[in-house]
């Protein structure tokens, strides 16, 4: 009988060793294995008892009663541990948990005291994240770039959007030709957008250009959305509404370069881009025709187009603006367009030298709408006329350019420019040209597009050249106007 009691208590013993060498065990683990603890220990209560009405037994052996005690002291520890686990678990939300005690259920046992653990048992998910570094050891994830998204939803939208474009052929421009020809390589832009909400009545937007010649500030404006009457004002600095070719950046272009007479008559790349303030509305129209207006006032100064030698030499552009959809796929959009400004005629001659420039815009979109991701066609034309005045005489030029884009499948698009277009500080020289092109869009976010230019100069010079482009973006770049 004492053997069997000698392997009852050893018994019990690995198995309070064996719960309380495992800390990495969950707390249901360890519950189960103090209840089997707990069980064995009832078990072997009254082989103790016998064990304890034998007096030759207790003679025979009389540290064995002491070992019991201990063992017995021990099982009311833990079992006072199961009961902290388990209102630590109901106290989980708690930042502190509270420790507790437990009092042994024996009269001759003693008052053991249990604290409870520090932390919670980590999960085996946030174990593995701890021991990969990403959570610390109470199995909290870090926080990262302060006070969590409050403070980022403040920072606006950033992109940065690559135009490079490489050249190969032959185009030799005359001295007094505005257009010039690309370099063999060069990364032509890089257009960085910072766009955001300023509060419920206003928003900002702005796009500065790093190129090979510099870092420019292409446009930079703040817009006011809830007005009266129905206006939207922005001021700042912003390309103007002339036309339709002016208001787009160069990464949105169906081709390569800009037509001819954007280039002669509008000042090119740049074009009317200046600082100033705009208001446009919706106008009052016949049921399906959607109406609007611009006014615009610049400071006067848009490169070879106008120049201000005062504060009162301030340019103005007028737009008008009809849409209509003609069918459930297909769409007009007509536009008008007025400016005037001073000229650098002035400059070694005394007097006002104005420049006022007229134009008329069509577009013709065709969409089918279910096969709208595979066929798309959109047809630009823009007819320009521009009256200089300089010494000696009045220089009146006109220009224009027709081109269509066919989409042929979801990412293929293949098209054709015309150009045609009188100089506008020498009204008797006429450039001519012709452009194909060919674009492949691997995403949304990228394109690529080969163009085949040829140009016919005033001064019966013949360029011939191919043409690469490679435009790519990052990050959230918002639409531009439609």
């Amino acid at each position: 009988m004492l053997a069997f009691h000698k392997t009852r208590c050893a018994f019990l013993e690995r198995w309070i060793q064996f719960m309380t060498n495992a800390p990495k065990r969950s707390w249901r683990m360890k519950k189960a294995i103090l209840a089997n603890t707990i069980s064995i220990a009832l078990l072997c209560a009254p082989f103790w008892g016998q064990q304890a009405s034998a007096p030759q037994a207790n003679a025979q052996n009389p540290e064995l009663e002491q070992h019991i005690r201990e063992l017995e002291d021990r099982v009311i520890a833990l079992e006072g541990k199961i009961r902290t686990m388990e209102s630590e678990k109901a106290a989980a939300a708690q930042p502190q948990p509270a420790q507790s005690t437990a009092q042994p259920e024996s009269g001759t046992a003693a008052q053991t005291t249990v604290p409870s653990p520090a932390t919670t048992v980590p999960s085996p998910q946030i174990a593995n994240e701890t021991q990969a570094g990403l959570a610390n050891a109470a199995g909290q994830l870090p926080v990262y770039g302060g006070s969590s998204a409050a403070a980022k939803a403040l920072n606006p939208d950033i992109s940065v959007i690559g135009d490079f474009i490489g050249a190969a052929g032959g185009n030799t421009a005359p001295p007094l030709a505005t257009l010039q020809p690309f370099p063999s390589m060069e990364m032509h832009e890089s257009e960085i957008g910072l766009q955001a909400i300023i509060d419920p009545y206003a928003r900002g937007d702005f796009f500065i250009s790093f190129g090979e010649q510099g870092v420019n500030l292409e446009e930079g404006y703040i817009t006011f959305t809830a007005l009266p009457a129905g206006l939207i004002a922005k001021a700042g600095k912003m390309r103007s509404a002339f036309g339709k070719v002016n208001t787009l950046h160069n990464h949105v272009l169906p081709w390569v370069d800009r037509p001819l007479v954007t280039t002669n008559l509008v000042g090119g790349e740049d074009g009317i881009d200046d600082a100033g303030f705009s208001l446009q509305r919706i106008l009052p129209a016949p049921k399906g025709i959607f109406l609007e207006a611009t006014g615009q006032v610049f400071r006067g100064d848009s490169d070879d187009v106008f120049a201000a030698q005062q504060r009162s030499d301030v340019s103005t552009v007028e737009h008008l603006r009809g849409y209509r959809d003609i069918t459930e796929s297909t769409n007009v959009d007509i536009g008008v367009s007025y400016a005037r400004g001073h000229n650098n005629g002035n400059v070694t001659l005394p007097g006002d030298f104005i420049t006022q420039l007229y134009g008329v815009d069509a577009t013709v979109r065709w969409k089918p709408l279910r096969r709208s991701i595979y066929h798309s066609f959109v047809g630009r034309s823009e007819f320009i006329w521009s009256q200089r005045q300089q010494f000696p005489r009045e220089q009146r030029a006109f220009g224009m350019y027709a081109s269509g884009d066919y989409q042929f499948g979801r990412r293929w698009f293949a098209g054709g420019r015309f150009d045609w277009s009188e100089r506008s500080q020498f009204d008797n020289l006429t450039d001519k040209g012709a452009a194909a092109t060919l674009t492949y869009w691997p995403s949304e976010f990228s394109q690529l597009r080969g163009e085949y230019r040829f140009t016919r100069y005033a001064e019966n010079r013949d360029g011939n050249e191919l043409l690469m482009q490679l435009i790519f973006s990052l990050g959230a770049h918002g639409a531009h106007p439609f």
